[in-house]
C-alpha cells in the first residue's frame, strides 16, 4: 500500500516540472479527480468534521513552503511534528486516495495534488463552492518542523499575523478570510462563556 505520509524523505516520488493546469492528469490518469472525490466523500459521509480538517491541512501545507505536500511527511523533524501541526487531521483520507490512485495509475499523481483536490472536494461536499484545481505539483522532499514557525498562530498579534501574511504575498482580506473565523470562535469559547 502506498502512502503520502512516508517516513523517509527518499521514498517520495519526483514529478516533472510542467506548469500547473486544470486537467493535468486528463491523459495520464483520467479518473484521478473522481477517485480523490469518491475517497473524500466516503470519509466525509462517516465524519463531516473532516471537511474543515482537510481545508486546514491544505492551508498548513501551502503556508509553509507552498503547496508541495511536505506537511504529509511523517518524520521526527518534519513539519507535521511541529506544534502548530499537531492537531491536524485528514492524513488517512489522503493516504486512502493515494492507495486507490496507485492501484489505477502507479507513480502518476502527486500527494500535493491529492491534498489540493481533497481540500476542494471537502469544501464542495460541505455546501461551499467548487472550483477547478490546477494540478501538476511536485511533491516536496524537504520538511522541517522549524519551518512551521511561519504559520499564523491564534496568539499572534494582528501586526504579527499581517507580517506573516504579507511575507507570503497575501493581504488583510486574505488574513481575515483564512484566520479571522478561527480566531473569532476561539475568542468566543474563551471569553463569552465567562
Amino acid at each position: 500500500m502506498y502512502s503520502c505520509t512516508v517516513h523517509e524523505f527518499d521514498d517520495i516520488p519526483s514529478f516533472g516540472q510542467e506548469a500547473l493546469r486544470t486537467g493535468f492528469y486528463s491523459s495520464s490518469c483520467p479518473n484521478a479527480e473522481s477517485i480523490v472525490r469518491s475517497t473524500v466523500e466516503a470519509h466525509f459521509n462517516n465524519d463531516p468534521t473532516l471537511a474543515p480538517a482537510l481545508l486546514r491541512l491544505h492551508f498548513h501545507d501551502c503556508f509553509v513552503q507552498g503547496c508541495d505536500g511536505s506537511v504529509l511527511i511523517d518524520a521526527a523533524s518534519a513539519e507535521r511534528k511541529a506544534l502548530p501541526n499537531l492537531g491536524l487531521r485528514g492524513f488517512q483520507v489522503i493516504d486512502d486516495a493515494k492507495s486507490q490512485l496507485e492501484a489505477t495509475c502507479p507513480g502518476v499523481v502527486s500527494c500535493a495534488d491529492i491534498l489540493a483536490l481533497a481540500a476542494r472536494d471537502a469544501v464542495d461536499l460541505s455546501g461551499g463552492s467548487s472550483w477547478g484545481v490546477p494540478t501538476g505539483r511536485r511533491d516536496g522532499r524537504i520538511s522541517l518542523s522549524s519551518d512551521a514557525s511561519t504559520l499564523p498562530s491564534p496568539s499572534d498579534s494582528v501586526a504579527i499575523q499581517r507580517q506573516k501574511f504579507a511575507a507570503k504575498g497575501l493581504n488583510d482580506h486574505d488574513l481575515v478570510t483564512l484566520v479571522g473565523k478561527e480566531n473569532y470562535f476561539s475568542y468566543s469559547r474563551t471569553y463569552i462563556r465567562n
